[in-house]
């Protein structure tokens, strides 16, 4: 049972299916979404994040230093986990929101170099690139929450910081650049930072399309039949 098992975990891994990442990011996802701005969901978020950069670590079967900063960042996560549960301090706050931002950067550049093996466009190579563009979504509502928390006066020009909830849609909008207007950064940081992700958005989306189309290939029958 256990050989079975074991063969089963390693053809998922030869695989390199991005599946199982993306259902981890989508329940991250909705889990911001729908959680208060409370000491429990922040933990629970970052064991979250931290599991999904160990099924992505896991999934792209990398090695090399990445992974020994990736097994770091796992471990400062748990410990991360267990602050939030410990203190609601806002500087404790900002400092958790910025181990986000790491671990979700690391989570990035695993899946980044995991498609670039796949040498070629195919499903995997696809889900991975939609991680990824996800991933940038929950990054800047991260950074988001960070500024809120470790600056003095409210992040939202409207006067409050907001939820994680009104965050993370900000984030969406902004990385969509839909521009609604109904919520905008108040100091230069959060403008700034705003800006690079509309800024973001826009060229991964063109270069992802672009990366996509250009290593498309006929298959061997179409171009026999062309022939």
């Amino acid at each position: 049972m256990r050989w079975h098992v074991g063969a089963v975990l390693r053809r998922l891994q030869a695989s390199r299916s991005y599946g199982f990442v993306l259902l981890l990011v989508l329940s991250t996802f909705v889990f911001v979404a729908a959680s208060p701005d409370d000491a429990w969901p922040r933990a629970v978020l970052v064991l979250l994040l931290a599991l999904t950069l160990a099924v992505a670590l896991w999934t792209s079967a990398s090695t090399g230093r990445l992974d020994v900063v990736a097994v770091l960042l796992i471990a400062i996560g748990v410990a991360g986990a267990v602050v939030a549960l410990a203190t609601d301090d806002a500087n404790a706050t900002g400092v958790l929101g910025l181990i986000n931002v790491l671990l979700i950067a690391a989570t990035c550049a695993v899946i980044v170099l995991g498609i670039r093996d796949q040498h070629g466009v195919n499903v995997q190579s696809v889900l991975g690139a939609l991680c990824i563009y996800l991933l940038i979504g929950m990054l800047y509502t991260f950074s988001y929450g960070a500024i809120a928390a470790l600056e003095s006066g409210p992040f939202f020009a409207q006067g409050t910081d907001g939820t994680p909830s009104i965050r993370l849609y900000f984030s969406i909008v902004t990385l969509a650049t839909v521009g609604y207007g109904d919520y905008s950064a108040a100091t230069d940081l959060g403008r700034t930072v705003a800006a690079s992700e509309g800024l973001l958005g826009q060229i991964y989306l063109v270069t992802v399309v672009a990366v996509i189309v250009s290593r498309l290939r006929p298959s061997r029958a179409g171009r026999t039949n062309g022939q």
